[in-house]
C-alpha cells in the first residue's frame, strides 16, 4: 500500500505524464471542462478540497515554472491571487490573462483537476517546469 507521495492515483498518473511546458489546470466546482480533456474530479462538498489545498499538494511533487490566472482574479479576488502566488514563491512566473482566454487555453491542457471550491475566479493553469535537477554547462 502506498503511504507517501501523491496518494490520489489519478493525479499521480497525470503528474507522471506531464513534460516540460505541458499544461494542467486546477479549477473550481463550476469551471466548464472541455469533453476531450482528462478530468479528475475530486470535489467532495462545497470548499472541499479547495484550489489552494490542491495547489499546496501539487507543489510538493511537481515542478511548475509558471502559473496563469484570469485578470478577473486580480480585479475581483486579489486575496486569492496573493495566496496562489505565495504558494509557489518568487521563482515561479505569473501570467495574467482575460478569463475568456483562460477558458480557451483549457482546451489545450493535458489534465483538469476539479475541486469543490466556490472561490470566484479561483482557477489556475500550471505550466510544468524542468525542475532543479536539470543541469547545463555554465
Amino acid at each position: 500500500m502506498k503511504e507517501v507521495g501523491m496518494l490520489n492515483g489519478a493525479i499521480d498518473a497525470a503528474l507522471n505524464r506531464q513534460g516540460h511546458m505541458d499544461w494542467m489546470m486546477v479549477v473550481d466546482a463550476g469551471f466548464p471542462c472541455p469533453d476531450h480533456v482528462e478530468l479528475i474530479d475530486i470535489a467532495l462538498s462545497e470548499g472541499v478540497p479547495s484550489v489552494l489545498d490542491v495547489l499546496a499538494e501539487l507543489r510538493k511533487y511537481h515542478s511548475v515554472e509558471k502559473i496563469v490566472v484570469a485578470r478577473e482574479t486580480q480585479e475581483h479576488n486579489p486575496t486569492h491571487l496573493r495566496k496562489v502566488a505565495r504558494a509557489f514563491g518568487k521563482g515561479v512566473a505569473l501570467e495574467i490573462i482575460p478569463h475568456a482566454e483562460l477558458k480557451q487555453r483549457s482546451h489545450c491542457v493535458k489534465t483538469i483537476i476539479r475541486t469543490g471550491d466556490f472561490t470566484a475566479w479561483g482557477n489556475v493553469l500550471l505550466v510544468s517546469g524542468a525542475g532543479k535537477r536539470w543541469r547545463m554547462e555554465k
